[in-house]
């Protein structure tokens, strides 16, 4: 709670004393009805049976041990679904908040800035990146009565700017020590498998150290290795999730029907990602899943429909898991 009030405290400052810089940074404006992938919720189970829609991946699974459900004083049934509730913005801009279209100027704005490195024998993608609690059924203000839908409104949890273990790779060490035990030829080697399994549907959760084909999940900052611009901002965007699951800022919804549990270690088939900006995509993808069949002309020179190139709105759906019934 203090580090949101910091960080909202910080970025009010910077509007009042900075205002608005005329940058690169522009975006149409965020429509929910039309820029989420509605159909990736799906599928909703009921009590483990009951099933309605479709699933887009292989990611379609179930923790339920039992159909009927006994939590925090609630009787009822185990309900399943995807849950659109966080947004991740990967951007070349510094301080560009693309889901609003607007941009804040800090000063020393090179030294942050975000691209794409396409040397041959290492091509890099560097993008800075905000986080923030998208709860869209409270933004709607429908469910309301429900107890498995997150309610408030938009808020922004986490921005890379001010972070220097997101433009320092020796720094992330701080955060992600174990990743010195799997900086070796055979770990990478063996994300050969991942990345054949999430281009067909399926994460492999287990291997937390891929992101199938967008690359390596450390170390947690905003350098990726990556041959192709669009999937190195997915990447990022997925290491967003696993930054935040290992910083305490996001818990695992897919594990217990009565509440989230903390996970430091991500559970990569838990999430998906769906692309909003500059093109939207017609439906959503596992973490790694090759960009060959998905990230074509996702990110026209000049932008799209109003919104800036290089700038990238991801939908993150999480898998939720509730106890749905009568209060006793």
């Amino acid at each position: 709670m203090l580090s949101r009030i910091i960080i909202s405290v910080f970025i009010l400052v910077l509007f009042i004393f900075q205002g608005f810089a005329e940058a690169d940074c522009k975006s149409s404006v965020f429509n929910p009805i039309s820029e989420i992938c509605w159909q990736c919720v799906f599928p909703v189970r009921i009590g483990g049976m009951a099933k309605i829609g479709s699933s887009p991946d292989l990611n379609d699974f179930d923790n339920i041990k039992s159909p009927v459900c006994v939590c925090n004083r609630i009787f009822g049934l185990n309900v399943s679904f995807w849950e659109p509730a966080r947004l991740v913005e990967t951007v070349k801009d510094p301080y560009c908040f693309n889901v609003i279209g607007a941009e804040v100027s800090a000063g020393s704005e090179g030294l942050l800035s975000g691209g794409y490195n396409q040397d041959k024998t290492n091509p890099m993608v560097f993008q800075q990146s905000h986080w923030y609690m998208f709860p869209i059924w409270g933004i709607l203000d429908i469910f309301i009565d429900m107890p498995c839908f997150e309610m408030g409104g938009i808020d922004v949890g986490y921005i890379t700017e001010i972070d220097p273990t997101w433009n320092n790779d020796v720094l992330a060490f701080i955060i992600n020590p174990e990743a010195i035990l799997f900086a070796n030829p055979y770990t990478k080697l063996a994300c050969i498998s991942d990345s054949i399994s999430s281009t067909a549907g399926l994460s492999l959760s287990p291997m937390f150290w891929c992101m199938g084909s967008w690359g390596s999940a450390y170390p947690l900052s905003g350098h990726l290795s990556s041959d192709t611009f669009i999937s190195g901002n997915a990447g990022i965007a997925a290491r967003m999730i696993y930054k935040m699951s290992r910083e305490m800022a996001l818990w695992d919804t897919a594990l217990n029907e009565c509440g989230p549990v903390m996970m430091p270690i991500w559970i990569k088939n838990h999430y998906r990602i769906h692309t909003m900006k500059p093109v939207r995509d017609y439906t959503c993808h596992p973490i790694g899943r090759a960009g060959l069949l998905w990230s074509s002309m996702k990110n026209p020179p000049g932008g799209a429909s109003g919104n800036a190139a290089d700038n990238f709105d991801w939908m993150i759906f999480r898998k939720k898991l509730c106890c749905a019934g009568y209060t006793f």
